[in-house]
């Protein structure tokens, strides 16, 4: 009877043992558990995010964004604040009436230093004036593929030798036959007319070059 008793306690301490452990390690679970959801609850009060703006299309090298084609061109995003660069668009009022530098991919992050001011295109000018031309007037107008944007330089040939006149001249628009601007989407049309910048002193030479036949136009490629 006492070897009986003695085995029947035995199993009643090791009942008691595993049903303790089972209980320990419930409780260290639920600890851990616990100090998990207060890690995950810290790191979410410490994330902040931050709206930026990223191409909600393909922008068009020398697109011009103003409030009318916002709607269009941008998208709204939110993003870690860490992740952010101090460069990054925040706000629609930072790239208003600036224009595209280079072709902007859909999705891209937009930053101030993808756009530039027209101001500073025309900054090394006396007093920079809008001179249009025709297509007939200039050698073929680079097949009519020239855009909004584009950087051309204008030779002068003549019998005495070809010269570079103008370099790096900013085309301010282009237009089809019917005078209306051509989008820089447009792939197909071809220009008929276009606007560019120059000196007010340098319009005269331009367009006696023009009438006598002797400008040539080529296309700067980046």
């Amino acid at each position: 009877m006492k070897k009986k008793q003695e085995k029947k306690d035995k199993s009643i301490i090791r009942r008691r043992l595993w049903n303790g452990s089972i209980i320990a390690a419930l409780v260290a679970a639920l600890t851990v558990f616990g100090v998990m959801l207060q890690m995950e609850k810290n790191m979410l009060t410490n994330y902040e995010r931050g709206k930026v703006y990223v191409a909600a299309k393909e922008i068009p090298k020398g697109q011009v964004l103003s409030k009318e084609n916002f709607e269009l061109y941008l998208e709204e995003c939110f993003l870690d604040k860490s992740f952010i660069p101090k460069t990054a668009v925040i706000e629609e009022t930072q790239i208003e009436e600036l224009l595209a530098m280079e072709t902007i991919e859909e999705g891209v992050l937009l930053t101030t230093g993808m756009f530039e001011k027209l101001d500073e295109i025309t900054a090394k000018m006396n007093e920079p004036v809008v001179a249009g031309v025709k297509a007939e007037d200039l050698y073929q107008m680079v097949g009519g593929t020239l855009r909004t944007g584009d950087r051309i330089h204008i030779y002068s040939v003549t019998e005495e030798g070809t010269e570079l006149v103008w370099e790096n001249v900013f085309v301010q628009a282009v237009f089809d036959q019917a005078g209306t601007i051509i989008s820089n989407e447009d792939n197909s049309t071809a220009v008929q007319r276009m606007n560019v910048y120059l000196d007010k002193n340098e319009v005269q030479r331009f367009y006696s070059e023009l009438t006598a036949g002797t400008l040539r136009v080529v296309k700067v490629w980046d």
